[in-house]
């Protein structure tokens, strides 16, 4: 069996209408996109009024990218680092206290390379209070980093992060047991 791409029907997957995801791309590459440091609170404005919701103290940085901000959910006091892609095909939950640093890419879809229409796949990525998403590091679909965990500098996230653990390599394993001090 070989690969045939003119078999490929994504036909089934609807992420809001021609429109509004027109609109957001305007909107995208006016005020998130670019180099310029537009306010945190602008921002916030703007992805809420397309439908994510978005707590308080959250700071984003130039140069991000996020597909579709209806399927974002971003809890307080929540970083977000400059070249950041939210490639939110599917929902993405940001909970409380996470921080998502500079050139990290979270992508909820991927393709069935199994399938000879190599047929696109979402599933949600989920990121618990806490948790950490270093430099350069992807999350793939379908995974969630529980509370605390850390997914360190270039690494890949292919599974779900245990609790308070620390996560090296591509695929990323754990390396050792996160202990947060006390000021």
């Amino acid at each position: 069996m070989k690969t045939d791409l003119s078999t490929y029907n994504n036909s089934w997957y609807n992420p809001g209408s021609k429109f509004k995801r027109l609109l957001w791309y305007v909107i995208s590459l006016l005020f998130f996109e670019g180099g310029w440091n537009i306010s945190s609170g602008l921002k916030i404005a703007l992805l809420r009024i397309f439908g994510a919701k978005i707590g308080q103290g959250v700071v984003i940085k130039p140069r991000i990218s996020i597909k579709y901000p209806w399927k974002l959910q971003i809890g307080n006091h929540c970083w977000i680092g400059e070249n950041v892609w939210i490639d939110n095909l599917d929902e993405v939950t940001i909970e409380n206290h996470v921080c998502i640093s500079q050139g990290a890419l979270l992508i909820c879809g991927n393709h069935n390379y199994k399938k000879s229409s190599f047929d696109l796949f979402v599933a949600p990525i989920a990121l618990k209070e806490g948790s950490w998403v270093g430099a350069k590091s992807m999350v793939s679909p379908g995974v969630t980093l529980n509370s605390h965990a850390v997914l360190s500098l270039g690494s890949v996230a292919t599974m779900d992060l245990e609790a308070y653990s620390i996560y090296s390599g591509n695929p990323a394993t754990r390396v050792k047991t996160r202990k947060i001090e006390q000021p």
